[in-house]
C-alpha cells in the first residue's frame, strides 16, 4: 500500500508541472533531427558523462533523432604529451603533423568514441560508433599547409548515418575524415555543424564547459541568452572573439545561414543541461536563432 506524506506529494506535483511544461517542446520535437557536439570538459567527469548520455536516450525515447558529434582535445593532448609530442594551434585548430594525425586517431576512435558508446549502451542497445572516414561521411581536403593534415570537408555523405538513425540507433561520430591522400583531423564544432547542415537538422547543440557566449569572459553578468542570425554575421567579423571561439561562431553562423533552426552552446557540466534547455521555456545557455519568433 502507497503512503505519501504532504512533502511527497509536493514533490509529484512538482515533476507533473514539469511534464506539462515540457508537453509543447516534446511536441515539437518529436520526428525531428538534433545534433549534439560533445565536447570540452563536460567529457572529463565520469559521472557527468553518464548524466549527458541519459539525456540522449531520453531525447531518443521522446521520438527525437539524435546524432551525437564528439571531439576529445583534452585526451588527445595527454597522449601527445605522453608520446613527448608538439600540441600546437594556429587560429583555433590543431596543428596535425603525421604523428599528431596517428594519435588524434587513436584518441577519437579507438578510445574517446568507444567510451561514449558504451556508456550510452549501457541504457540499452542504443548507439553505434562510426568515424567520418567510415563510408566517406566526412570527404576532406586540406585546410592549409601550414596545418598539416587539418581537413575541410567538402562533403558530408549522409547515407550511413541515415542508416544508422533508421535503425532506431544513435550515431556517435568521431571526427577524423578521409581524403584522397589519406586521414584529416576535423575540428569537431565545424564537423557537427556540416552534419546538421547536411541532414537539415532543427536544432545543433554545443555542449561544452561554458554557460554560453559572453560579451566579456570576465563578467559572469554579460552572458547572452539570445542572438539572432544577423547579429552572430556582426559578432563573426567584429574582431573581439578569442581564437578558441572562431571556429564555434563561424559554425554557428553557416548552420544557421544553411536552414538549421536553432544553435545552443551550453554548459554540459551542469547537470541535465540539455534537458533543461530544449524542454523548458526558460532554457540554461545561449541560444542564436534566425530571428524569428522563438
Amino acid at each position: 500500500m502507497r503512503k505519501r506524506d504532504a512533502i511527497e506529494r509536493d514533490k509529484a506535483l512538482e515533476k507533473a508541472k514539469i511534464l506539462t511544461e515540457a508537453m509543447p517542446w516534446i511536441h515539437r520535437h518529436n520526428g525531428q533531427t538534433i545534433v549534439v557536439k560533445y565536447g570540452g570538459a563536460a567529457m572529463e567527469d565520469e559521472q557527468l558523462m553518464h548524466e549527458v548520455m541519459s539525456d540522449l536516450e531520453l531525447l531518443k525515447l521522446m521520438g527525437v533523432r539524435v546524432v551525437l558529434v564528439h571531439g576529445g582535445g583534452k585526451a588527445i593532448n595527454k597522449l601527445l604529451g605522453q608520446l613527448e609530442l608538439p600540441s600546437a594551434f594556429k587560429g583555433g585548430l590543431r596543428v596535425t603533423d603525421d604523428a599528431t594525425m596517428e594519435a588524434v586517431q587513436m584518441v577519437l576512435v579507438g578510445k574517446v568514441n568507444q567510451q561514449l558508446v558504451w556508456a550510452l549502451n549501457e541504457y540499452g542497445p542504443v548507439a553505434v560508433g562510426i568515424s567520418g572516414a567510415d563510408g566517406k561521411t566526412f570527404k576532406c581536403t586540406q585546410v592549409d599547409p601550414d596545418l598539416g593534415r587539418v581537413g575541410k570537408i567538402v562533403e558530408v555523405n549522409t547515407h550511413l548515418i541515415e542508416a544508422v538513425l533508421d535503425d532506431g540507433y544513435i550515431p556517435v561520430i568521431a571526427t577524423v575524415g578521409s581524403g584522397p591522400d589519406g586521414f584529416y583531423n576535423v575540428n569537431a564544432d565545424v564537423a557537427a555543424s556540416q552534419v546538421a547542415q547536411a541532414l537539415h537538422a532543427e536544432t545543433l547543440v554545443y555542449l561544452t564547459d561554458v554557460d554560453g557566449y559572453y560579451r566579456d569572459v570576465d563578467d559572469k553578468e554579460s552572458l547572452i541568452a539570445n542572438m539572432t542570425r544577423e547579429e552572430a554575421h556582426e559578432l563573426l567579423f567584429s574582431g573581439t572573439l578569442t581564437t578558441g571561439m572562431i571556429p564555434k561562431i563561424r559554425s554557428i553562423v553557416e548552420a544557421l545561414d544553411a536552414g538549421v533552426r536553432d544553435v545552443r552552446i551550453l554548459n554540459g557540466t551542469f547537470p541535465h543541461s540539455l534537458l533543461l534547455e530544449i524542454f523548458t521555456d526558460a532554457g540554461i545557455g545561449t541560444m542564436f536563432t534566425q530571428g524569428e519568433e522563438a
